[in-house]
């Protein structure tokens, strides 16, 4: 059944643009003739990176105004706002602004959509170790509160956790990490 449900665009418009994202009205036909709006976000993307040592996991804490959240417990991330920079760059370039932090091995775990149902934001997560410092300014009105948290309590942080892609990084650091 999957091949007879496609849909084509068939035009659309921007509602609002703005610094972070675009909403648009888009126009889809699906293959029985049904023709559907749909409200989509359009993000340019974003990358998380797990940054741990053989004792902490680095997160930040944050203030999150859109969720009214004073200190949201996170991974270290930024968004995708640099013209021609692939995603490793940006989580290296975030990673140094962020923490302090760079990173002699950077690995790929995944990549998935935030929520398919309105955007088409992605995130690209890494795994960064082997750390050793490097500080790049960060964006002047960021209030990071860099947080070292070990990683025998990595449970508490999962259970302190609202974050989706910070949920998603310390499950997979669960199950991979070597005891």
């Amino acid at each position: 059944m999957r091949g007879e449900d496609t849909f084509t665009p068939i035009g659309g418009e921007s509602v609002f643009a703005g610094r972070i994202l675009d909403v648009r009205v888009e126009r889809f036909r699906h293959a029985d003739g049904e023709e559907v709006s749909r409200e989509i976000v359009r993000h340019q993307g974003a990358v998380g990176i797990l940054a741990h040592d053989q004792e902490h996991v680095w997160l930040v804490r944050q203030p999150r105004e859109a969720v009214g959240e004073q200190a949201l417990l996170e991974i270290p991330a930024g968004r995708l706002d640099v013209d021609g920079e692939a995603p490793l760059q940006t989580a290296r370039r975030e990673l140094a602004e962020e923490i302090s932090l760079a990173a002699r091995r950077f690995e790929h775990i995944l990549t998935y959509y935030s929520s398919p149902g309105f955007t088409d934001e992605r995130v690209y997560l890494f795994l960064a170790t082997d750390l050793y410092e490097q500080h790049l300014p960060s964006e002047e009105n960021e209030r990071i509160e860099v947080v070292r948290w070990p990683l025998d309590r990595l449970e508490q942080a999962l259970a302190e956790c609202l974050d989706s892609k910070t949920i998603i990084a310390l499950q997979w650091l669960q199950l991979h990490r070597p005891r």
